[in-house]
């Protein structure tokens, strides 16, 4: 029987996200079957069976009258739940020890450069200025991871091997050794209450959308060995009301913040995040998705559901995630 084609759909112009490198890698793995990128005028939709995606034209999927499943190549899927033509198939999200590595160190990172001072120590670095100030212990810093998934559950115990207090907040019931956990409206306050570093890995949906607002912010610990709470956001943009942010760090609500994503992709150069010297910024790549790791993954969930197999880390639509 010939294999259903893989469509790859990425749109994208970044060096880690280039077409042709994702093509080439699912081709090595594909054991013959037809990959091709999308525009391709030889190409009959009816072949098409599954697709790879990255933020693909909204309307493109559902040009495909035949597929079976879709195959998100990055965590986040808000960006296709919101294509009203996208087919009634399958979407899975990527789950892969990479990627949640990827994500942990990210978080590690920034969570630690903030418990140990280092804005302040490269500001005295650029000032020739040698005063060190007091270093407080991890057991004294309280991180709040907010969603507690794959992602957010390997960062909040790798964390809690650091040595730092660490509370978890869900929509749900979860529970993680040595890790207090939270979930629901009720329990918001109290979780916010005790965060010193606020963490969000949550999803975008639209119970999420904008929920890293000064409400927020003002019931973060006010008591914070850091002086003021800090802010660590590398789930989605739009979890955040940016304006929030800059008047938070101007008045001193927040002490800092560490940002990996935005509403606006890449930000414009007049936006003040570029410059602002309490925050640190990144280009979304906070958990870059390993090209090998990720076609091999397909691959086997692809060879999977064809010999009668159910595929895994399907997305719950209703959830949106």
């Amino acid at each position: 029987m010939t294999k259903g084609t893989l469509a790859v759909l990425i749109n994208s112009t970044q060096q880690n996200w280039l077409p042709e490198r994702w093509k080439a890698r699912f081709e090595a793995v594909g054991g013959g079957r037809r990959v091709v990128l999308l525009p391709d005028s030889t190409l009959d939709p009816a072949e098409v069976h599954y697709a790879t995606v990255w933020k693909p034209v909204p309307g493109d999927l559902g040009t495909f009258p035949n597929l079976r499943a879709i195959f998100n190549l990055g965590a986040g899927v808000d960006a296709l739940m919101a294509d009203k033509s996208l087919p009634d198939v399958p979407l899975v999200r990527v789950a892969v020890p990479d990627l949640t590595g990827r994500m942990t160190e990210y978080v590690v990172l920034h969570v630690l450069m903030h418990h140990r001072q280092e804005l302040y120590l490269r500001d005295s670095q650029r000032a020739k200025r040698w005063e060190p100030r007091y270093q407080w212990p991890a057991s004294a810093v309280t991180v709040g991871v907010m969603g507690l998934g794959t992602l957010g559950a390997d960062a909040a115990d790798v964390l809690r091997r650091l040595g730092f207090r660490v509370a978890g907040w869900s929509r749900s019931p979860r529970a993680i050794d040595g890790v207090e956990c939270f979930h629901g409206t009720a329990g918001m306050d109290a979780f916010l209450r005790k965060t010193d570093i606020l963490v969000s890995l949550l999803p975008l949906t639209p119970e999420t959308h904008g929920i890293l607002n000064r409400e927020v912010f003002t019931r973060l610990n006010r008591n914070s060995p850091l002086g003021a709470p800090v802010l660590i956001n590398a789930g989605r943009g739009g979890l955040q009301n940016e304006a929030d942010i800059l008047a938070c760090l101007d008045d001193g609500t927040l002490g800092a913040a560490s940002l990996d994503v935005f509403v606006q992709e890449p930000q414009p150069a007049d936006s003040r995040f570029w410059t602002h010297p309490k925050v640190v910024l990144t280009p979304h790549n906070a958990a870059d998705t390993d090209a090998d790791a990720i076609s091999a993954y397909v691959a086997e969930q692809i060879a999977r559901f064809e010999a009668g197999g159910a595929l895994e880390n399907v997305v719950d639509r209703t959830r949106g995630y």
